[in-house]
């Protein structure tokens, strides 16, 4: 893939971000890099596999699993032996992505030999083991077995049989093929950290107790308990956000947007699009541009539902900024669906807003996908 010298100098600037000490930015960065998706690859990967310090290179593996292509998968195998434990953690999780995948294999025998290491930290072990139980019952049950009675009580505990709450087989998490990047829809592909558990979360408690005052704190609980939130419970947060958000003064209801579009990247990294429709209404009436999180959840796991509302959205605004990023999306969108101007909903599209189709697919061509057949 050929990647311009503007794409480039993005890629840098945020890259700079990742490893800078704002940690709003970072987060930020990370989503903007996962709506980039394979231009930035290479460079992430070359973060992750540097010398800099831990969460910039926890933040660029975070970035590969959100892109999910398959150039990653050797990284993440290498960076499993990090003597860091937050980044061969994050390695883990970013391995797990790749098990269902064609080079599932390789993730499995990694991640295997991982946990059976006995040389190696529990915590990880026991990480690897939480990423194999996405597997099936069957596949998974003579390393259980095995581990059953191995030295480190941590490991023990992650190895006992009682089946963990596991995403249904309908959620599907985009994974990129590192020849031609488009992604394809494996089950179960998401990390274990991402799988539905019991309730019992600050966020479960919050959704059910009343909202705290400062958005920032639920953006804190997402970042620290999302991931391993039972899907159910970020639905509703989400309408319970999006109810506070509605009875705000104007000047205080950015930052609980910004909540929101937070919940729906959790949501969409989990593979999930139970609350896609919230994300098609935002973009219908939004007059200012979307936070970045709620862009990159819609790369990861928006369908052609959302190609009217982005055209729309692009056709009304006069936002440069804005109109890039809806094109990228547009182009993630149409890439994985793999769209033509055929198809029923492109033909709409050019009917309504026949300028704003030819700006967002000349967007496409440009970077040499989603060319009309």
């Amino acid at each position: 893939m050929t990647i311009k010298a503007s794409a480039t100098r993005e890629i840098e600037a945020l890259i700079a971000d990742l490893t800078g000490s704002n940690s709003v930015a970072r987060d930020a960065a990370v989503a903007r890099l996962t709506v980039i998706g394979p231009r930035a690859v290479e460079r992430l990967m070359q973060l992750a596999e540097s010398g800099t310090e831990a969460g910039a290179r926890v933040a660029a593996l975070r970035a590969l699993e959100g892109i999910g292509d398959t150039r990653a998968l050797a990284t993440a195998l290498r960076l499993t032996d990090d003597p860091l434990a937050a980044v061969a953690a994050a390695a883990v999780s970013l391995a797990g992505v790749f098990m269902r995948h064609g080079q599932g294999a390789a993730a499995i025998d990694g991640l295997t030999a991982l946990a059976l290491d006995g040389k190696r930290a529990e915590e990880i072990r026991a990480a690897a083991v939480r990423a194999l139980k996405d597997l099936e019952p069957s596949t998974i049950a003579p390393l259980l077995k095995s581990l059953a009675g191995d030295a480190s009580a941590v490991v023990r505990a992650e190895a006992h049989p009682s089946p963990p709450a596991r995403l249904s087989r309908s959620r599907r998490r985009p994974v990129r093929d590192s020849k031609n990047g488009a992604p394809t829809l494996e089950p179960d592909a998401a990390p274990s950290h991402w799988r539905s558990v019991s309730p019992g979360t600050e966020l479960t408690r919050v959704v059910d107790e009343g909202l705290p005052d400062d958005a920032q704190s639920v953006r804190q609980m997402l970042v620290g308990s999302g991931k391993s939130t039972a899907l159910p419970v970020l639905v509703r947060l989400v309408d319970r956000i999006r109810e506070r958000e509605s009875a705000e003064a104007p000047n205080q209801r950015a930052a609980w947007t910004a909540a929101r579009a937070l919940a729906h990247l959790v949501l969409a990294r989990r593979g999930s699009r139970v609350a896609l429709y919230d994300l098609r209404e935002s973009l219908e009436r939004a007059s200012d541009p979307l936070p970045v999180d709620a862009l990159a959840a819609l790369s990861l796991i928006g369908d052609s539902s959302c190609l009217e509302p982005i055209a729309s959205s692009y056709a009304r605004s006069t936002d440069a900024w804005w109109k890039d990023h809806l094109t990228d999306v547009f182009r993630a969108i149409v890439e994985r669906e793999r769209l033509t101007k055929r198809h029923a909903k492109i033909k709409r599209i050019e009917k309504r807003w026949k300028p704003a189709l030819g700006a967002l697919w000349a967007g496409e061509t440009r970077h040499g996908i989603g060319k009309a057949r």
